[in-house]
């Protein structure tokens, strides 16, 4: 992958975080009941029935956000296993 389309998707995803935050502490913190949520590409509504949900969800892209910054910049995850 080259770097623009790395840095494209970095962008998107991080306009799909705030998206997810915003309808989680909509959900969370005022009256309201639904939310309808913009992510530029697709509409959703949810519920506070949908809070776990959209916490998985925001969890995932907070995972993709990281290993795409991670292939930008060369960085990568080193896992480690025992000697013996």
């Amino acid at each position: 992958m080259d770097s623009t389309f790395i840095r494209d998707r970095i962008t998107a995803t991080k306009a799909q975080i705030v998206a997810y935050e915003d309808a989680i502490a909509a959900l969370t913190t005022g009256g309201m009941v639904s939310y309808s949520i913009d992510t530029g590409q697709t509409k959703n509504s949810v519920t506070k029935l949908d809070l776990d949900k959209l916490n998985a969800a925001l969890d995932g892209l907070y995972n993709r956000c990281a290993t795409l910054e991670a292939r930008l910049t060369g960085g990568g995850t080193i896992v480690s296993r025992a000697g013996w």
